[in-house]
């Protein structure tokens, strides 16, 4: 056999072998208290404004978790000034080597929106993607 022959058989060989190795390697187990993250399913969202001065502004989510051993781990809002925007972000945590039953678990968060202190307007909340808006008819702030 020339040489040129012998090459493409041990690169045949080799390339077969890392296939194999490939192939029968086993998935990193879950480290023992590990989690996996993600964010919450939003349905829908309600804004009351409760009666007060400086008005109060709560904000209701309502929707589901994937499965039983999903749990809320964080609620996190920002506001962005120059769109008046609220973002919220509900965090999600479950164990990594939970066994668990795929049914969907509902949840309602109630979290209230740093409003005092906001000019006249109307403002926009996002809460994972879902949208939806207020308006304050006077500056919320005391005198």
């Amino acid at each position: 056999m020339s040489d040129v022959n012998w090459v493409k058989v041990i690169v045949t060989v080799l390339t077969l072998g890392v296939l194999l190795l490939v192939a029968c390697s086993v998935p990193a187990e879950p480290q023992p208290g590990s989690v996996v993250t993600g964010r919450a399913v939003v349905e829908s969202i309600d804004l009351l404004m409760l009666e007060s001065f400086p008005v109060q502004v709560h904000l209701v989510a309502r929707g589901y978790l994937p499965d039983s051993c999903t749990r809320i781990a964080r609620i996190d809002q920002t506001f962005d000034q120059a769109s008046r925007t609220f973002r919220v972000v509900i965090s999600t945590t479950r164990p990594a080597d939970a066994i668990c039953t795929q049914v969907l678990g509902s949840f309602e968060e109630t979290i209230a929106l740093e409003v005092e202190g906001l000019p006249a307007g109307t403002y926009t909340v996002d809460v994972n993607g879902v949208i939806g808006s207020f308006t304050l008819d006077v500056d919320n702030s005391l005198p």
